[in-house]
């Protein structure tokens, strides 16, 4: 039965996707806050499908502590899932850094590109963490949301990668607050498998950090430190091995 309900699900991600990002160009005229209203709408459309086909139930945690100001969210990344639900369920406007070849793939790229999100130039060395900033910079000054995984790749539940200290260094050079996020959707969504787990996501939002002051690896530390210690509350079965 899971197997019949994940290839359901494919069926219907790719299904929408295509017809989606067809209006996604036909709607580039528009302001950009019409532009992003209506290309969540297939995110936040995926989630509930999500839902629905696969029994992958969300709550969330810890929600009065989201900011009403510009912020850069640091992730924990374990799934897909998570990509999609930030940007169709937060309350503001949300902008992933991604390479700039993404734009490119045809029906995906398709409407990423009309977001106005923080795209590099990877080949561009480390000059790339410069376009970071100078992007970052306008969109937080435009009252949006930054979201960053800063361990960079999806790591399987119960599982700690790297942090890297891209988000941190962006937060000290922009002066933003930082919203330190951890969930377990990779129990429900896992990371390179077809077969997706009915189950309760939760997304827990920790206590804003002021980054005022802090070095970028203070602030990679305590991001680190509550992310790790929220995910052991998520599920202490997973670090009692």
């Amino acid at each position: 039965m899971r197997w019949l309900r994940s290839l359901l699900f494919s069926i219907f991600f790719i299904g929408t996707m295509i017809p989606y990002a067809i209006a996604c160009v036909l709607w580039l005229p528009l302001p950009l806050r019409w532009r992003y209203r209506f290309t969540v709408g297939w995110p936040r459309l995926m989630v509930w499908g999500a839902r629905w086909i696969t029994g992958i139930r969300w709550q969330v945690k810890g929600a009065e502590n989201l900011p009403d100001q510009p912020a850069i969210i640091l992730s924990k990344h374990q799934s897909t899932w998570e990509t999609l639900y930030f940007a169709g369920y937060m309350r503001r406007e949300v902008c992933y850094v991604y390479k700039r070849e993404l734009n490119w793939v045809p029906f995906f790229g398709w409407g990423l590109a009309g977001l106005r999100m923080i795209a590099i130039d990877r080949k561009r060395g480390s000059d790339a963490f410069e376009q970071i900033v100078a992007q970052g910079r306008d969109r937080l000054s435009k009252g949006r949301w930054l979201v960053l995984f800063p361990e960079g790749t999806r790591t399987a539940p119960g599982r700690r990668g790297k942090y890297k200290s891209g988000g941190a260094r962006l937060a000290a050079r922009t002066g933003a607050v930082v919203v330190p996020v951890a969930h377990n959707a990779g129990e429900c969504w896992p990371r390179k498998t077809f077969i997706k787990r009915p189950g309760l996501v939760t997304v827990s939002i920790g206590p804003v950090i002021d980054t005022q002051g802090l070095t970028a690896d203070e602030i990679n530390r305590r991001v680190e430190e509550w992310i790790e210690g929220e995910m052991r509350v998520l599920n202490p079965e997973r670090y009692e091995r």
